[in-house]
Parts: C-alpha cells; structure tokens; sequence
C-alpha cells in the first residue's frame, strides 16, 4: 500500500459517531468508546501475563494482544448499546519498542522482545560503533542506542537466532500487529517510529543512511504515516469478528506515551506530562526539533503533525508498587471497601514525607533516564528495625518519584518551558501520588476529567481522522478539561530537598556495585 492509497477526504460525521481508542498495554489491553463531544461511552479491560525467560527478559505473546482487543472492543460496543453502523474509526496506542517478528506467511517467529527487555546491551554497542559513534548516532536518529528500543532486538535476533532471524520479513510494533489483524495493511506512525532507533525523527521518515549502516533491509519496516492519518480499513473477517462494520477506518495512532500526551492535552509549548503507569514518563512538548546533546531525554516525533517532543522515561514506576503488592503483600484482600492498593496507600500517608531515612531505588529492570544503565539494580537503602510497611511503601513511591524528577531537572536545564503539568496513568488514582510529585517537582499538578490516558487519546485521533475535528489540538480543546489540583507544601518541599540530593547520590555510588553483580552468574 502507497501512502497516498489512503489520502483520502473522510466523509463529514455528526453527533451520533462514534471512535474507538485501543491501548496495547504491557499488562492489559484497553478500549474505549467515545462520541463526537469526546465523552466516553463505554470502556473495557483485557488482562494478559509476561513471560522472563532468564533475568532482565522481557517478552510477550502478540496472540493474547489481539484476544485482548477482540474481547474489549465486543465488551464496549455491548456496554454502549449503539449501532455498529454508527462506530467511523479506530485509534490504536501501544507499548512502545516492543519487536514483533513476522516470516513471509504473516506468521509470528518467537514471541515479542518487549520495551524494558535489557537483554541487547552488546546491540546498543554495535550498533554506536556501525554508526560511527555516539554523537554520529545522535545526529542520525536523534537518540542513543538504548537497549530497550526496536533496532538492537533486530540485531540480538541477527546476533543470536539466526534461524529465526533468516525466517523474518518484516517487524512491527505491538499495536501495528493489531493494525495488520485489523486491517491486513503495514504501518506504523512517527511517534511510535520514533522509539525504534532507526527513524531520522528531524525528517519524520526511516533513516536510510543508519539502515544501510546496519546491513539491514529497509524492507523489514512499514511505511510511516503522521498520527492522524488513515492507514486502512477493517477486513471484512475482522469487521464480523469485532461486531462492526468494514467501513471503519483506522488511523496512525501513537505510541503509549505520545498518546497518553494527547489523552491530557499536551499539544501546546509550556504544558507537560507526567504519566505512571507501569513505567513512568515526563512528557514535553516541542513546536521545534530540539536535542538533548547528553543523550539524556529522547527526542521523538510527537503525534501532532508536524512537532516534535522530549521525554525522560523511568523503566519502573507504578510496576514497582505491583512488584510489591504481589510478591511482598499475596495475602492481602479488599477491605472494608478499600483495595489492596488503597490499604497500602493509608499505610505509607500515615507515615512523614522522607520515610524515616529509608531509600528506595527503583531500577528494578534497568534504568532509562537519565543513567541509561540496563545493570542497575533496585534496591532498599537505610533500613532498619524501626521501619514499618509504611516506611516501606512510602519509600518505593518517593523513590519512582523522585526518578520521575531526574527527568524534569533534564528538561528545566534545557529551558524547556513549564507552565503546568498533568498527570496521567494509574498513579494518577493515587492523592498520595500526586501530592508527592507537587512537593518533589516544586510545582502544581494537575488532573483531567478523563482518566482513560492513550486510549482516549487515540480516539480523538480517530475522530480526526474521520473529520470529527480538523486537528488533533482543535480535538484536545474541546474534549479536555483539568479536574483536580495539587499544589506543592512549602514545609515538605523543604524536608524532601535533602532527601532528593541524598537519593541521586545513591546510584552514583551504586553504579560499579550494580555493574559487578550484573556480572555475575544468572541462577534462578
């Protein structure tokens, strides 16, 4: 299919339409169903397991992603008793860097290579090296090899499964393997291009010269569109396996983070992002192409045509207190009305900001920004007798937090304008949460009306896409409104400076620690 195949002018839509926003998470999938005033109608969770065939592996089966999609989408358009006919389009989201390998059949190879898989760090070397080093990789695609992205998992398949490398003809994104189920067509969209390490993201297109570089075929990768674009239609078998009709189109879409920017209305200079989730991620947007010359915050194509945005990414942020929930708390129950979650949320208030001198490093799969470090470890640090659950659970979410502010010191230092930051992602259910990012960031935080985060934003881009609105910022201004606020506490903004400094000394004298042990022989 030829980019143009689908440039086509959408039919005028009115108020009784209807987009769906789908996000391929990495715990679950998720859908939602708006109307043309951007309310929500109806939205459904699919939940699936991820698979660490030896330490710091990360994969999943694409096949229980689509189960996902096909039992949320039935699941809303059931909730939301309207027509099928009324449903116009669908806007996809997904994890980002995820590798999913296809042969010449559309078969899938071996399962997907996930985002914060560690195991390429070798890659990220050659790939420093074909490209002539760090600062000529950098002016190539903008960014680092970082072994989380999609350019050294094609190289570790290469370097060590031949076979199945040999076997592959193509490698998609985790949402743009459900596009192709959707649609039978290849493509993915700059945002989520952007993460795979081969996008010249300044020109919004692959980079030929870092491809040929790397020996690889340019034919492995779809062609790429803007967000908003239209880049297929459902099947006729999807369409009777979904419940809808085959005039859906579906758009571009964007990668979970671009996405989740869009579902809070980051389309303008001066508004940021501040997502928790399994990850976590501080989102900047950028009317202009702009580096980090460290390398630190990745520069992407953001998903509002034409501009870019910078962002810092915490490998563990809310995984962190799932981490501790199930494999510290597995006997715990809903209580009194009051989740799992809820229970440990009112055991850390009841605790002092600072947890009584306990630390909490959060790398518990590696870290991203700004150590770029696949090695580090999560750690306690500072504990003693005296300390409770609480202590302890305060501890983890200050430490992701305070993770979260490396990345927003990065973006201070670069004068990237902040005039207001809004949270999104479960963290953003957390008042505990919130209140810790607006007296550790030195700044308000603010929450949306809508807590769907990437799906919502992906079914404004559908509504784009089918001419609900002329742009994705016109879509965001008239749908998006802040709710809450949180403002920082002068007195904890000032017990929490010292701990913070404290905190980043931490892994400096941690690192060779974390390097050794790394080292050292995997036994399960």
């Amino acid at each position: 299919m030829t980019r143009s195949a689908w440039m086509i002018l959408p039919r005028q839509v009115n108020d009784m339409a209807f987009f769906l926003g789908i996000d391929i998470g990495t715990s679950g999938t998720k859908t939602i169903l708006i109307d043309s005033r951007g309310s929500v109608l109806a939205q459904a969770t699919g939940e699936y397991g991820l698979s660490h065939p030896q330490p710091m592996w990360s994969e999943q089966n694409p096949e229980d992603w689509w189960q996902a999609v096909v039992k949320t989408v039935r699941t809303v358009v059931k909730k939301s008793r309207i027509k099928a006919a009324e449903i116009r389009a669908i806007g996809l989201s997904g994890q980002m860097h995820g590798a999913v390998f296809l042969d010449r059949n559309d078969q899938v190879v071996r399962p997907a290579i996930l985002w914060n898989d560690q195991r390429t760090a070798e890659e990220c070397a050659e790939i420093e090296r074909r490209a002539g080093g760090r600062k000529r990789l950098v002016s190539l695609v903008a960014n680092p090899a970082l072994t989380g992205f999609t350019a050294p998992k094609i190289l570790w398949l290469r370097n060590h499964e031949t076979r199945n490398f040999e076997r592959t003809r193509r490698v998609l994104l985790p949402k743009d393997e459900i596009r192709r189920r959707l649609t039978g067509e290849y493509a993915t969209d700059v945002s989520d291009a952007s993460g795979t390490l081969l996008l010249d993201v300044a020109r919004r297109k692959w980079s030929g010269k870092l491809l040929e570089k790397l020996e690889l075929d340019p034919e492995l990768l779809p062609p790429v569109f803007e967000s908003e674009d239209v880049t297929g239609r459902l099947t006729d078998a999807a369409a009777k396996l979904l419940g809808l009709s085959s005039d859906v189109i579906v758009v571009g879409g964007a990668g979970d983070c671009a996405a989740a920017a869009l579902g809070t209305g980051v389309v303008k200079s001066g508004i940021l992002n501040s997502s928790l989730g399994t990850s976590s991620v501080v989102f900047a947007h950028s009317d202009e192409f702009r580096l980090d010359p460290a390398g630190r915050l990745h520069t992407f194509c953001h998903a509002v045509r034409g501009k870019w945005h910078q962002m810092g990414v915490t490998l563990t942020g809310g995984g962190a207190l799932s981490w501790f929930r199930q494999t510290l708390c597995p006997e715990m129950r809903p209580s009194a009305g009051r989740s799992v979650y809820q229970q440990l949320e009112a055991e850390a208030a009841a605790t002092a900001p600072g947890s009584a001198g306990l630390y909490f490093l959060p790398y518990l799969a590696g870290e991203r920004t700004p150590h770029a470090d696949p090695n580090a470890r999560g750690c306690w640090i500072g504990l003693t007798l005296s300390h409770s659950r609480g202590h302890l659970v305060r501890s983890l979410m200050e430490g992701v937090t305070m993770a979260m502010r490396d990345t927003l010191e990065i973006i201070r230092e670069l004068d990237v304008p902040v005039r207001e930051i809004r949270a999104t992602g479960g963290g953003a259910a957390s008042p505990l949460w919130l209140q810790m990012q607006a007296d550790l960031f030195g700044h308000r935080i603010a929450t949306i009306g809508s807590s769907e985060g990437p799906a919502f934003g992906v079914a404004l881009l559908a509504g784009v896409g089918a001419g609900a609105w002329s742009d994705i910022v016109q879509a965001t201004t008239a749908t998006i409104k802040t709710a809450d606020t949180y403002r920082p506490s002068p007195a904890t903004r000032r017990c929490m400076e010292p701990v913070y400094n404290q905190f980043r000394q931490l892994y400096r004298s941690l690192k060779d620690d974390f390097q050794a042990i790394a080292s050292l022989p995997a036994r399960s």
